[in-house]
């Protein structure tokens, strides 16, 4: 049997993200939302609340897993893997390889701050582009949780203050790094992988930043070829 799988969600959604993807795989699996996500909606977020909700996600969970992140969530998951390796057999990193700059991070303060100054229309209107760019049962699956736009200064100020390379540098396991062809935040790619200690990276041809979930078959294929890798892999740890 593989190891268990911790699934992380993207900005303002929640774990229901992962649904399709889920159904499809042969590991355990778990998709905990993080602090002002889906359930825990109204709970402050900063990095160490959201990595301690991950932790406390694995240890439910027989206390070793794979860690699977997209965007905020591949942020999320490079910093659980470097503050608590022990947890993290192996890390798969999706569209995240772009590292936090003043220039990017004050674009997306300024489009967090627009869009919790107006939440139910923000809302609004990233579950229409959600489903717009995923038609069918994905994009329903990035809504289901709910869209909690407020939270997005908070997330914003909080990835712009890690480093995520650095982090990859400490982390002693696998990491799989995973972009979509055309997803802008593969700019730094190949700093990330080789910061990475023991790294590969994939790209899936055609896909954007949020499309890399329209195809849940194949993507759970992948992670589960993952946490194959990793099951019983005494490095990873």
């Amino acid at each position: 049997m593989p190891l268990p799988v911790v699934f992380i969600h993207g900005i303002r959604v929640s774990g229901t993200m992962w649904s399709p993807v889920r159904s499809c795989l042969t590991a355990p699996s778990a998709a905990p939302d993080l602090p002002g996500h889906g359930s825990r909606r109204g709970v402050p977020y900063d990095t160490d609340a959201a990595c301690a909700v991950v932790a406390e996600t694995i240890e439910e969970l027989g206390g070793r897993a794979l860690v699977v992140g997209l965007s905020l969530g591949g942020y999320v998951g490079i910093s659980v893997a470097a503050r608590h390796p022990a947890l993290v057999a192996g890390l798969v990193a999706m569209g995240c390889t772009a590292r936090p700059d003043w220039i990017g991070a004050g674009l997306y303060r300024i489009a967090g701050r627009l869009a919790a100054a107006d939440p139910e229309r923000a809302d609004k209107m990233s579950r229409y582009g959600f489903r717009r760019a995923l038609p069918g049962v994905a994009g329903e699956a990035v809504v289901e949780g709910g869209v909690h736009c407020e939270v997005m200064p908070s997330v914003v100020d909080a990835v712009a203050a890690e480093d995520p390379v650095a982090s990859l540098a400490t982390y002693p396991g696998r990491v799989w790094l995973v972009n979509g062809s055309r997803d802008p935040f593969r700019v730094d790619e190949r700093r990330f992988l080789r910061a990475c200690r023991h790294g590969s990276l994939t790209h899936i041809p055609g896909r954007g930043h949020l499309t890399v979930l329209a195809d849940p078959a194949w993507l759970a294929g992948y992670i589960d070829g993952a946490a194959r890798a990793v099951t019983g892999c005494a490095c990873a740890a």
